[in-house]
C-alpha cells in the first residue's frame, strides 16, 4: 500500500479493515478534502462490479466514523484575524482523529471533521480552548437563550457587544481628535491637546492593539498591528492629529466592515428566526405545549392553519396548502394530505393539520440547513487562501520595507529623521492590505447569503469559484430532466366508439389490484380524470407480461404484446402499429384486450413515459446562452427511450445503459476534453457521480440527508431554473471578485508611488487606504441583492 498523510491514517485504515479479506487490490489513496476513496486494482483478479460493491461497502463505514462538530468562533479581541484562522487549522489538523479543520473569523465558523471512535466534541472544544480559541454560542443556541426571560440590566449588558463598543469608540476617537485639534489651535495648555488626543489614541487604538497581541500569539502579523505603530509613528514625529484621525478612520472601516459581514450571516439569521421554540403536542391522549428540543419520534404535532409547522414528519389527518418558500424557494404553496412528508419552518396556510414526527429537532431540515450555511462560511475560497497567506509574507515585508525607507534616507541621504520618519509612517499605511484582505470574504459570503435566500446552498467559496468556470453540464435523466415519475401520455382506442374514459376504465380497473409503477400510472390518471373504477375480480399476474380480471362479468386483459401470443387476436395489426408507434418514440405501452371464448379483441393501447420536465427545454437553450459549451444526459434507461427524451430536452449528447461506474468515467472524459464539468441529479443514486465531478449540483435534496451530504451545491427545490442562476452568481462574484481585487491593488500601488516621489501626507494616504477597504466592502455586498435578468430570447 502507498504511504499516506498522517491526517487520513484513520481513514485509510477503515477501508483496509473493510476490504482485508479482497484479493486483486493493489493500492489504496483516501482523499479526505474530497470525501473519496480510489482503488488500484488489477482487472484480471477482480472486476469492475466487485470494485463498485467494495466502494459502497466502505461507504456507509466511513460514513458512521467521521462527524462534523461545528464551532461559532468570538472574533479575537473584537477583531477578524484570518491569518489567526489559518494558524488554527494548521494546529487542529496536527490533533490526532481530526480529519479536517477549515476556520474562518471572517465568517464566524470552525468546522472540524473528526473520527468518533479517536476524539469526542467535548475533547475538540477542550483543544480549543487549550489553544484560546474564544467560542461563541451557536446561532441556536443564541436564539433560544434570547427568547428566555431575562433581568433587564443583563439585556443592557449583553446590548454592548464588541462592534457596538467599537463603534462608541470610534465617535469618541472623532470627537477627541478634532478637541485636540481646535485645543492646539487656541494655544491652550500643553496638557489639554494631550489628554485629548490620549483618548483619541486609546479608544481608536484599544481594539487594533489587541487584534495585533493576538495575532502575534499566533505568531502572525497583521494589519491591526501596522496601524497602530503608524499611529504611535505619527505622535512620535510630531503629527498625533494625523496619527489620531488614522486610528479614527481604521476603526470606522472595521465598523462598516463589522456591518456588511453582519448582513452575509444574515441568511443563518434568517433561517433561526423560521424556527418555532415550541409546539402543540399530542401525547398520551392529551394535548401540550412542549419545546421542540422535548418533542420525540412518534409525537403528534397539531398545527392550526397560519402556524408553522414545528418538526419534519408526515401528514397523518387533515389535508392543507403548506407554504414551502421559505426552505425550498418555491413561490407557489404545495398541497400536503394524508402520507405528505411535511418540513420544519414551513407555513401551514389554509386547514388543520396533524403530524406525526419523523425526526428530532436536532435533525430536522432546518437544523441541517443552518448547519450547511454556517459551514460554508468557514470553507474559504481559493482566492482568499491564497491572499491569507501572501498576507503574512507581505506584511512582514511592509515592516521591513518601512524599517529600510527610515535607515537609508538618514544614513545614506543624510534626511532629517522627522521627515524620514514620517514618510515611512505614510509608506506603511499606503501599503497595508487592508482592502485586499478583505475584498474576498466580502464577495464570498454575500454571495452564499443571497443563494441561501432563495433555496441554493453553495457548501463554502471554493464551489462558487468553481461554478463560474464551468464548461460541461451533466444531467441525469431520471427525476432531473424528467419528473422521474410515469405518466399516462397516450390513449388510443380500437373500438368502445373511440372513448378514451372508457378505455382507461377498464384498464384502470385491472391495474387496480397491481404493484406495478406502470399500473399506477394508468390508475392515477383514471382517478385524475374523476372515472369510477370497477370492483376486479378473479385477478390473475403473469410476472413481466400482464394481468387479467373480470369486471361486471367482463373478461378484460392488460399487458404486452407478449402476453397475447398465446391468445387468438383480433385488431392486433392496429394495435402493434400503435405500439411500435409509442416505442419509437421511447415510451412504454401497453394494450388492452376483451376476452371472449379464448379470443383477445384488442379495444385500445396506452403509451406511458416518464415526462420532460416543462422547464428542461428552456432551462438547457438558457445554459448555452451563459456560454455552457455542452449540455449531456446521462441515463441507466435503454438507448431508445434516452433518445426521445434528449431529443425533447435539447441536449447535445447522450450516454445510455450506463451503471454508476460508467458515469464517472465519462465524467472524468469530459473533464479532460472541456474543463470543469457540473453533475445536475437527485443526489441519491447520483452520489459517486456528485462527488466525482468538479461541482456536483443535488436538486430536490429539502428533507434528502444524501444530498445534503454529498452535494457540493444543492438545490433545495425541484427547479431546474436554478441551475443556471448558480452559474450566473458565480460568475457575478468571479467578476466581483476581479474588480474588488484590482481596485484594491491599484489603490495600494497608486499610494505607494505618490508617497515615494510626492511625499503624500498622512491624512490623504489614511482616506485612500481607509476609503478603498470600505468601497471594496460595500462592492461586494452588492452581490446580497444579486438577481439574475433573463435575455429573451
Amino acid at each position: 500500500m502507498s504511504s499516506i498523510p498522517d491526517d487520513e491514517e484513520n481513514c485509510f485504515e477503515v477501508v483496509n479493515n473493510a476490504i482485508a479479506d479482497q484479493a486483486g487490490i493493489v493500492d489504496i489513496q483516501v482523499d479526505t478534502a474530497r470525501e473519496q476513496v480510489a482503488f488500484e486494482y488489477d482487472p484480471a483478479v477482480i472486476h469492475d462490479e466487485a470494485i463498485v460493491t467494495l466502494a459502497r461497502k466502505v461507504e456507509p463505514t466511513l460514513r458512521q466514523r467521521f462527524d462534523t462538530c461545528t464551532l461559532r468562533l468570538a472574533p479575537q479581541a473584537g477583531r477578524a484575524c484570518e491569518s489567526c484562522a489559518t494558524k488554527i487549522e494548521h494546529r487542529m489538523n496536527k490533533i490526532q482523529g481530526v480529519r479536517r479543520a477549515t476556520a474562518s473569523y471572517m465568517g464566524g465558523v470552525l468546522s472540524v471533521t473528526y473520527d468518533n471512535g479517536l476524539i469526542s466534541p467535548d475533547q475538540i472544544l477542550e483543544r480549543v480552548a487549550e489553544m484560546g480559541v474564544k467560542i461563541a454560542p451557536k446561532e441556536t443556541e443564541a436564539a433560544d437563550e434570547a427568547a428566555r426571560p431575562q433581568p433587564q440590566w443583563k439585556k443592557v449588558w449583553e446590548w454592548f457587544t464588541a462592534d457596538r463598543v467599537e463603534a462608541i469608540f470610534t465617535a469618541i476617537t472623532f470627537v477627541t481628535m478634532f478637541g485636540g485639534l481646535i485645543a492646539e489651535y487656541l494655544h491652550a495648555q500643553p496638557i489639554i491637546p494631550f489628554v485629548f488626543f490620549a483618548v483619541a489614541y486609546f479608544t481608536g487604538s484599544v481594539f487594533g492593539l489587541r487584534g495585533g497581541l493576538e495575532s502575534l500569539r499566533h505568531f502572525t502579523i497583521d494589519v491591526d498591528l501596522l496601524m497602530v505603530l503608524a499611529a504611535a509613528g505619527a505622535w512620535v514625529v510630531g503629527s498625533p492629529f494625523e496619527g489620531a484621525m488614522l486610528l479614527f478612520l481604521f476603526s470606522l472601516s472595521n465598523v462598516l466592515q463589522a456591518f456588511a459581514m453582519d448582513r452575509t450571516r444574515n441568511a443563518i439569521k434568517a433561517l433561526m428566526k423560521l424556527r418555532p421554540n415550541k409546539a402543540l403536542i399530542r401525547r398520551g391522549g392529551r394535548a401540550m405545549i412542549m419545546p421542540i428540543e422535548k418533542i420525540i419520534v412518534g409525537d403528534v404535532a397539531i398545527v392550526r392553519p397560519g402556524e408553522r409547522i414545528p418538526m419534519d414528519g408526515v401528514v397523518i389527518e387533515g389535508e392543507s396548502a403548506v407554504d414551502q418558500s421559505s426552505i425550498t424557494g418555491e413561490s407557489m404553496p404545495v398541497m400536503k394530505r394524508l402520507g405528505s412528508d411535511v418540513l420544519a419552518a414551513t407555513i401551514n396556510q389554509q386547514g388543520g393539520l396533524e403530524i406525526r414526527v419523523t425526526k428530532l429537532a436536532k435533525d430536522s431540515t432546518i437544523a441541517k440547513l443552518i448547519i450547511l450555511v454556517e459551514e460554508a462560511h468557514s470553507e474559504k475560497a481559493k482566492t482568499q487562501r491564497t491572499i491569507d497567506k501572501f498576507e503574512q509574507y507581505y506584511a512582514l515585508g511592509v515592516i521591513i520595507f518601512t524599517a529600510l525607507a527610515i535607515i537609508v534616507p538618514i544614513f545614506i541621504f543624510g534626511e532629517k529623521f522627522n521627515s524620514a520618519f514620517y514618510r515611512a509612517m505614510v509608506l506603511m499605511v499606503s501599503a497595508s492590505p487592508c482592502a485586499l484582505v478583505i475584498s474576498t470574504p466580502a464577495s464570498i459570503l454575500s454571495a452564499i447569503g443571497n443563494g441561501a435566500r432563495k433555496g441554493v446552498l453553495f457548501k463554502g467559496g471554493v464551489y462558487l469559484e468553481e461554478a463560474a468556470g464551468i464548461k460541461v453540464v451533466a444531467f441525469d435523466k431520471t427525476g432531473t430532466l424528467t419528473l422521474g415519475k410515469p405518466q399516462v401520455t397516450d390513449v388510443k382506442v380500437i373500438s368502445l366508439n373511440g372513448d378514451e374514459n372508457e378505455l382507461l376504465k377498464l384498464a384502470a380497473s385491472v391495474e387496480a389490484k397491481s404493484e406495478h409503477p406502470l399500473a399506477h400510472a394508468i390508475v392515477k390518471t383514471a382517478n385524475a380524470r374523476g372515472i369510477k373504477l370497477f370492483e376486479a375480480t378473479a385477478f390473475q399476474s403473469e410476472t413481466g407480461k400482464g394481468v387479467r380480471a373480470t369486471l361486471n362479468g367482463l373478461d378484460v386483459c392488460v399487458g404486452s404484446l407478449r402476453y397475447f401470443e398465446s391468445f387468438k387476436t383480433v385488431g392486433m395489426e392496429l394495435a402493434q402499429k400503435h405500439l411500435e408507434q409509442m416505442q419509437d418514440e421511447g415510451k412504454t405501452s401497453v394494450a388492452v384486450a376483451r376476452l371472449e371464448n379464448g379470443v383477445a379483441h384488442l379495444i385500445g393501447t396506452i403509451g406511458i413515459a416518464d415526462v420532460l420536465r416543462k422547464e428542461s427545454k428552456e432551462v438547457i437553450a438558457d445554459l448555452k446562452s451563459l456560454g455552457v459549451e455542452k449540455v449531456i444526459m446521462l441515463t441507466g434507461d435503454h438507448d431508445r427511450v434516452a433518445q426521445a427524451i434528449a431529443k425533447q430536452a435539447g441536449v447535445d449528447e447522450y450516454y445510455a445503459g450506463l451503471l454508476p461506474e460508467d458515469k464517472l468515467q465519462i465524467l472524468k472524459k469530459l473533464e479532460q476534453q472541456y474543463g470543469r464539468v457540473a453533475m445536475v441529479g437527485d443526489g441519491v443514486n447520483d452520489a459517486p457521480a456528485l462527488a466525482a465531478a468538479s461541482v456536483g449540483i443535488a436538486m430536490g435534496a429539502a428533507g434528502t440527508d444524501v444530498a445534503l451530504e454529498t452535494a457540493d451545491v444543492v438545490l433545495m427545490s425541484d427547479d431546474l431554473t436554478n441551475i443556471p442562476y448558480v452559474i450566473a452568481l458565480s460568475r457575478k462574484t468571479q467578476k466581483t471578485l476581479f474588480v474588488n481585487l484590482a481596485f484594491s491593488i491599484g489603490m495600494m500601488v497608486l499610494l505607494i508611488i505618490t508617497t515615494i516621489f510626492i511625499t503624500l501626507p498622512l491624512p490623504l494616504a489614511v482616506i485612500g487606504h481607509e476609503g478603498s477597504t470600505v468601497l471594496v466592502s460595500l462592492n461586494g455586498l452588492r452581490l446580497l441583492a444579486f438577481k439574475r435578468k433573463k435575455v429573451n430570447r
